[in-house]
């Protein structure tokens, strides 16, 4: 900043100098110009040096620098002038407006507390550095407090703003067993805290090392605007040495010449197309960011446009993920002995299913029994050992697995109401089961419609769910039975998303967690729901942080945005370098006029990727999440509890 106004400076006094001064003041003219070559080409001139000897990259701080000098040769040094201070100034702005885009990173940082109220064992409560909070530490959050790292609430009940997270409108209502995030707010209320990671390990450190990784990742356009400018500007150096032997063979004197020379290095610069796609790309990674959805660079981005397929997993990513369970068949007539060993088994998961039967447990104030060595199945169930032997839990698959028999009348009543069906056993014997139903998001069937009207020419929904089941959802979102694909196992996600691939660009949405495949098969990988999930943020090339399906829709709107603002800054800095060559090299072009439109054109561009910045993911109306808790049990364990009134994430479907 400070060199473009040293070169600003010196414009003033060599235009002075050049129109007004004279006399003993004649001398602030020269003056004027040298403070010009010295601020603006003294820099421009070591970047290029750096460039060339570090890189072997020819690059268009050396054009311009090239171009100043050629004009002051031929007796136009204040034609380089302009050309110096125009090239400076239109530097530092786009370094200043590129670092916008950035700031949004150094934003979420600011917004990390530095200290925390860690509570005693007595129960007294110390002030402490946030960076000293381990595992399993409580922290007190009073009204109006930032939260200092990722933890689940132990007691209290308060709203939280999630803004800066989520990109969540309106406050979220928090009870204990549900998590919170690092740099969210406390609204009212006091709430006791367990620490679950460290602040170097919190969803806010790893949305800044995400999003700082995506801005360094050169998207594909990116890297050919990058190959495009180093290959040209040899070409422009080669072109205008050309150009000065063939205007000197046709009888040009040398000054003028040279001088043409100049001005075809300064037209034909390719500054505008090498910035115009990465203003674009940095200014919608950011303004995603600032909404909650999370890009890991711009090639995920780009491609994001590109799609024109979306499967999307049901369970947890178009429904709500919170079961309730309906329906309780026990053969042996004991409800309780039956939920008691089901809770047992499920205590171990945290698949949704899991949680419903832990809430209905809580519910009833049972026993959990004792159910050790458990092995999760995924896509099936779960299996552990009690003091009789071997039990399991899960869908038709594992009863199928298993060799046993649902023929009774009881379990194919519970199997014909299109509900979701949980049964246990041991070996070949099915002891009962337990029906839950799950409901769709109330942001899905809109999201799905904004899918369609911007262009979307195919939406599928997969699941390892009863088609009964399946379809009941379906209906509610719009969905044609040939786009619900039911009793879907991992693997078969995995090949009907390649199948789908075959036709087009195909984006998956799921959960990240037993859809990890599916996420790295399709052309973009979009986790749900994805705040403080580590194996959702590793899986997928797009984490939308919050659980509102509507974002997909707005990050979808975003990135079709940003190809069109990619095109038409192509167009613009394509456009203004053809006139500006064709009016050098047959017509008299004179060089301020070349500089004031290069310069213009990359101004321009930048300045029309920075509108993304604008873009607003963000929902400006939005309803509070508040969950109506259910009693707790009383001899459940602490960690049971918890989970019988938190909302846990998806782990199969």
């Amino acid at each position: 900043m400070a060199l473009s106004l040293a070169t600003v400076l010196g414009m003033v006094l060599a235009s002075a100098g050049r129109w007004l001064f004279g006399g003993d003041l004649a001398f602030l003219g020269p003056l004027g110009l040298a403070l010009v070559y010295l601020a603006g080409g003294m820099p421009a001139s070591w970047r290029a040096l750096v460039a060339l000897w570090r890189e072997r990259i020819l690059d268009i701080d050396l054009l311009m620098v090239v171009a100043a000098i050629a004009a002051a040769v031929v007796g136009a040094p204040f034609e380089g002038a302009v050309l110096l201070t125009l090239f400076s100034i239109s530097t530092t702005l786009e370094h200043r407006a590129l670092g916008r885009a950035r700031r949004a990173i150094e934003a979420l940082m600011a917004l990390r507390p530095e200290t925390a109220l860690r509570k005693r064992t007595d129960g007294r409560v110390d002030e402490v550095s946030a960076a000293e909070l381990a595992v399993g530490d409580v922290v007190v959050l009073r009204p109006g407090a930032r939260v200092p790292t990722d933890g689940v609430v132990m007691s209290g009940r308060g709203g939280i703003d999630e803004a800066n997270i989520t990109g969540e409108s309106m406050p979220v209502s928090k009870e204990p067993g549900e998590q919170v995030f690092e740099a969210t707010v406390n609204l009212d209320g006091v709430l006791e805290v367990s620490v679950t990671r460290t602040v170097g390990e919190s969803t806010i450190a790893r949305m800044i090392l995400l999003v700082t990784e995506a801005q360094a990742t050169k998207a594909p356009s990116e890297r050919f605007s990058s190959w495009f400018g180093q290959r040209y500007t040899i070409a422009v150096l080669a072109g205008a040495v050309v150009a000065f032997a063939a205007f000197y063979w046709l009888g040009r004197d040398w000054e003028l010449a040279l001088y043409k020379a100049a001005t075809l290095l300064v037209a034909a610069s390719p500054c505008a197309i090498v910035i115009s796609v990465p203003a674009a790309i940095l200014s919608a990674l950011s303004a995603a960011a600032r909404g909650g959805v999370l890009f890991k660079g711009g090639a995920a981005l780009e491609t994001l446009a590109a799609v024109d397929t979306f499967a999307f997993d049901k369970t947890g990513t178009l429904t709500t993920g919170r079961a309730e369970v309906t329906q309780v068949v026990a053969l042996d007539g004991d409800e309780s002995r039956f939920l008691s060993l089901l809770g047992g088994l499920e205590v171990h998961s945290e698949h949704h299913i899991a949680a419903a039967i832990r809430r209905e447990v809580a519910t009833r104030d049972l026993n959990i029994a004792d159910v050790v060595d458990v092995t999760a199945r995924p896509g099936v169930g779960i299996e552990g050992f009690d003091a009789l032997g071997p039990v399991w839990a899960g869908n038709s698959y594992l009863v199928d697995e298993m060799g046993a028999r649902i023929d009774r009348p009881e379990l194919q009543k519970i199997v014909g109401n299109n509900q979701t069906v949980i049964f246990l056993g041991r070996g070949a014997t099915v002891l009962g089961a337990v029906s839950v139903a799950d409901e769709a998001r109330d942001s899905s069937a809109p999201a799905l419609v904004a899918l369609r009207d911007s262009g979307v020419r195919r939406i599928v929904m997969m699941t390892g769910d009863r088609r009964p089941v399946a379809l009941r959802i379906g209906a509610k979102l719009g969905l044609k039975p040939d786009e619900i694909h039911a009793e879907m196992l991992p693997q078969d996600k995995v090949q009907e998303v390649g199948e789908l691939a075959a036709s087009g660009k195909v984006a998956f949405v799921g959960d990240g967690v037993n859809d990890a495949a599916a996420l790295a098969r399709a052309d973009v990988g979009i986790a749900m729901g994805a705040a403080g999930s580590e194996v959702a943020l590793q899986a997928a090339d797009v984490a939308l942080l919050s659980e509102d399906m509507e974002r997909l829709a707005h990050a979808h709107r975003l990135a079709r945005r940003t190809a069109v603002i990619i095109r038409q800054n192509l167009a613009v800095a394509i456009g203004a370098m053809v006139v500006l060559v064709t009016g050098g090299l047959f017509f008299d072009l004179p060089l301020p006029l070349a500089v004031i439109g290069h310069e213009g054109g990359t101004v321009l561009v930048v300045l029309n990727g920075l509108r993304l910045l604008s873009d607003r993911i963000r929902k400006d109306t939005g309803k509070a999440v508040s969950l109506t808790p259910p009693s707790a049990g009383r001899r459940l364990s602490t960690s049971a509890k918890q989970a019988a009134h938190g909302k846990v994430p998806e782990k199969a479907s």
